[in-house]
């Protein structure tokens, strides 16, 4: 059957080039599973994956490397595979982030009483900062989630210094619950 689906050369080139856009969209959302501790999922998805990428390259290879828009075609389903494993893994937002977040004094009560009515769990620190006594909220949310946690910074507190990092397990917390 691919015989047959590449024995045109416009056919071939269109496998070539989404076989690969599958392949490397693949490659990028499993990558980013494995950092963050999602190993048996991953090993499923880099099955499917290298799959994929032998029947693309075998492709291109198959009748030597002669023709030079297969190689376009590989090159081109290659970039914008990049492209669209990290647009696909941003909506899925597998995971979760730990948000640390040093709010002025001005909006440090607001901020928090904000983070509690939205039932998110958080820790908070006093600090020392250049201009002196600082509060740090830390904040880990699904990634899911995390739109809301900057809907509320931009809210209550928008001129906020934040930072977000992945995390790659918890163990406990308070999460809000969602009503669906």
């Amino acid at each position: 059957m691919l015989t047959a689906l590449v024995a045109h050369p416009f056919a071939g080139y269109l496998f070539i080039f989404f076989a690969r856009v599958m392949d490397v969209s693949l490659d990028v959302f499993r990558l980013l599973l494995l950092t963050r501790g999602y190993a048996m999922p991953a090993a499923l998805i880099g099955f499917v994956e290298v799959t994929i990428f032998v029947t693309a390259l075998s492709t291109v290879i198959g009748s030597g490397i002669t023709d030079p828009i297969k190689i376009v075609a590989y090159a081109a389903g290659f970039a914008t595979g990049n492209l669209v494993g990290i647009y696909v893994e941003g909506r899925m937002a597998v995971g979760y982030v730990a948000i640390q977040i040093f709010p002025s004094q001005d909006y440090c009560q607001d901020l928090l009483d904000r983070l509690r009515k939205s039932d998110f769990g958080f820790t908070s620190l006093s600090g020392q900062g250049r201009s002196g006594p600082r509060e740090v909220f830390i904040v880990t949310v699904k990634r899911k989630d995390l739109p809301r946690i900057l809907q509320i910074l931009d809210e209550t507190a928008p001129d906020t210094f934040f930072n977000i990092s992945d995390v790659r397990s918890i163990r406990g917390g308070i999460f809000p619950h969602r009503n669906i």
